[in-house]
């Protein structure tokens, strides 16, 4: 692998960031051809978002796709040696069928969920996505290119490498000319980051595909044409007639695509803003190409080329959502994944993972970085506050965040706060739903630092809050540790969440006050939380919802009928997830009911629907032949311990499993049952599940605690 480039940090944010916009840009108007888009949007120099009535920040298969398969790696050790089976296996763990991530569009229509199938029912990759058994048309479409930037971003400059990791991706799910033009743009991605010439990077690209590919035919079709037609509106005429929708079949082909990409970024005169606005004016699948071509122009540009047009940054302020069955990573932000993948690079590279200022949540460190802060907009704070990234006020980084409060006094604070769960504007949201759990919890110890200019006006209050979802899913503000800040001064926060009555926090913030009016500027270097939870998961007494929203649904029936959690699971294992992929040490325990069920149970370190431990009854012909296990699901279900265990369907019981470094004991109705030693690393940490397989149990209560 080549050595990591210098400025292989910010690179990487700055295609975090391409990406992201690039898909904010094309998602609204998904699928419209050129003409409606000229005729109704003009064309697409900035976001459109409010003219059509839809949210910015959105759900996409592009995005969480793309952030999601490249886990792979990490699960399976960081090694060069992955393979597509075990790609096609990181599918199947994250993926909650019908729920996340992909377009479900069904066997032979969608080619994602065709490959999630094949996956499900035992048919590993590359098979999956073979065109021999798919056929040539669902083998080919477009998938494979949009999820492909990850790959490149953790092999930096090295196109080679990249292309290789963007075949085996591909093959998952797609087969010939999808894979070629995976690869194509993995290449380009990846020597993005030390070639800026737009013509290297194809030139050395092509060299990994087939020459009597159509890709390869396509791509020299239009550089020729590049050298003739000046105007990029003729030459997607060209595109169109050459290789348009009605040469190639399907819902959405790579071809077409691949080559609105290659137009947008020969035409696009290495401008951030010119090449998004062509490949999102000329149409078709716009969210997945803009993703694609801004992740590029990101990664080759940096960060100077996104900010030199308009403010593409400030509406984002690094928001994006990863629905998948791993709840707690659903609500995240660009430079949570940017070090993802940085760290994944750094791996492959051999060298040690980055963790600014002590691996804190909220950081900051990086130039421009709000990491999802916004001032609140409510009448008595809004106007109030300006959120800025500045260089220095950190003990060990380099850059805060500046809260910059004007007008603060009696009954006008300035609040800025950032998202722990799924926001109100987020709720309903259309097309792809957003699946999630809290990323912080009562009983866990939130850390933040601040700083007060020294030139600031006074002395002001500086106080941490959480909002919570209460009665009517109202938004509940609780104020945590308060100071008094004087100018040049600093404090450091230590506060503990309390009991919150089971209603989720959604959001975590900072709030200045004063008895008269003050002007100035706090710093908040970083903010962040770490421990175990100490949480009742249950129904709480109020009309709210949001409670429910917090598990991530991985059965094919949730209700919440006599019992709290009624889980129904027709075939297979399901799961109901709540937590995080940090909680390490604790105990879990739940009142189970099986009604009718093959097991039902509860289990710990759940880091999606196919790696956790669980402490399950397990029915064997007659209900009264039952047994108790401890198992281990890493895709495949070993059994660390078992015992007959007589339980009848509609008996209830406590099962309590806790998980202490290699240790996990069990227990039933608080006798101890089980005690065993697991040395595999892979389930270090994660969150909490109720298990239920082929049948119907019930819950009232989970509670999890520290140990």
């Amino acid at each position: 692998m080549s050595p990591l480039p210098p400025d292989y940090v910010e690179r990487v944010y700055a295609g975090v960031l391409g990406k992201i916009i690039g898909v904010y840009l094309g998602r609204p108007f998904e699928g419209w051809p050129y003409a409606r888009i000229v005729q109704e949007l003009g064309e697409i120099n900035y976001y459109v978002h409010e003219r059509l009535g839809v949210p910015l920040i959105v759900t996409d298969d592009d995005i969480s796709g793309t952030f999601t398969f490249l886990r792979a790696l990490p699960d399976y050790g960081n090694t060069l040696a992955l393979t597509p089976a075990q790609i096609g296996r990181t599918w199947l763990n994250y993926l909650i069928e019908q729920r996340t991530i992909l377009w479900w569009g069904g066997m032979g229509n969608s080619t994602e969920h065709t490959a999630y199938l094949r996956l499900k029912h035992g048919i590993e990759a590359p098979r999956s996505g073979s065109m021999a058994l798919n056929g040539k048309v669902v083998a080919e479409q477009i998938g494979a290119q949009i999820f492909i930037d990850g790959w490149a971003m953790v092999a930096p400059g090295d196109p080679a490498l990249a292309a290789e990791l963007a075949r085996r991706a591909a093959s998952v799910s797609h087969d010939g000319e999808a894979i070629y033009g995976a690869q194509v743009l993995a290449a380009m991605e990846s020597l993005a980051f030390v070639e800026p010439d737009i013509h290297k990077l194809l030139d050395t690209a092509v060299t990994f595909i087939p020459k009597d590919s159509v890709i390869y035919r396509m791509i020299a079709d239009i550089r020729e044409w590049r050298t003739a037609i000046p105007d990029w509106r003729a030459a997607f005429g060209r595109l169109a007639e050459h290789y348009g929708y009605d040469k190639y079949g399907g819902n959405c082909h790579i071809v077409p695509n691949h080559g609105l990409v290659m137009l947008s970024l020969l035409w696009g005169e290495d401008d951030f803003q010119k090449t998004l606005m062509i490949v999102n004016t000329c149409g078709w699948d716009t969210d997945c190409n803009s993703g694609n071509v801004g992740c590029l122009m990101g990664i080759k540009n940096g960060l100077a080329g996104l900010d030199a047009g308009p403010d593409y940054r400030g509406p984002v302020a690094d928001r994006l959502y990863l629905p998948t069955a791993d709840g707690g990573r659903a609500i995240t932000d660009a430079v949570t994944e940017t070090y993802h993948i940085v760290n994944i690079g750094r791996a492959l590279a051999g060298e040690a993972p980055l963790a600014p200022k002590d691996g804190a949540r909220f950081h900051f460190d990086l130039p421009g970085a709000v990491q999802g802060w916004l001032p609140e907009d409510s009448q008595e704070s809004r106007d109030t506050l300006r959120l800025e990234n500045v260089a220095g006020h950190s003990l060990k980084g380099t850059r805060s965040l500046a809260l910059r409060y004007r007008g603060v006094a009696t009954g006008r604070p300035a609040r800025a706060a950032t998202t722990t769960f799924t926001p109100p504007d987020a709720a309903a949201m259309p097309g792809y739903g957003l699946l999630a759990s809290p990323t912080l919890y009562p009983g866990q110890t939130v850390r933040a630092r601040v700083t007060a200019d020294k030139h600031n006006s006074i002395p002001v209050t500086c106080s941490l809050y959480v909002r919570s979802y209460g009665d009517g899913d109202r938004l509940e503000r609780l104020l945590g540790p308060s100071i008094t800040l004087a100018p040049d001064a600093a404090h450091e926060f230590t506060w503990r969440i309390p009991d919150m009555n089971g209603n989720p926090i959604a959001e975590i913030g900072v709030e200045i006050s004063s008895a008269r009016r003050a002007d100035g500027v706090v710093y908040l270097d970083y903010l962040t939380w770490d421990g175990a939870p100490d949480v009742t998961l249950t129904r709480p007494g109020h009309t709210g919802t949001m409670w429910r929203r917090a598990w991530v649904n991985g059965m094919d029936q949730l209700l919440h009928w006599g019992e709290t959690y009624r889980l129904v699971q027709n075939e297979g294992v399901g799961l109901l997830i709540q937590g995080t992929r940090e909680w390490r040490d604790y105990r879990v325990s739940a009142d189970v009911t099986p009604h009718l069920a093959k097991s039902a149970g509860i289990a710990a370190r759940v880091q999606g629907m196919r790696r956790y431990y669980a402490l399950l009854v397990c029915f064997e012909g007659e209900p009264a032949s039952a047994k108790l296990r401890l198992v281990k699901v890493l895709h495949e279900t070993a059994t660390l311990a078992e015992m007959d265990f007589p339980w009848h369907f509609g008996e209830t019981h406590t099962l309590a499993l806790e998980v202490s470094g290699t240790t996990l004991r069990a227990w039933v109705d608080d006798s101890l049952c089980f005690a065993a030693t697991d040395e595999d690393d892979r389930l270090e940490s994660g969150a909490v599940a109720l298990v239920c397989e082929a049948g119907r149990t019930a819950t009232h209560e989970v509670r999890v605690q520290p140990v």
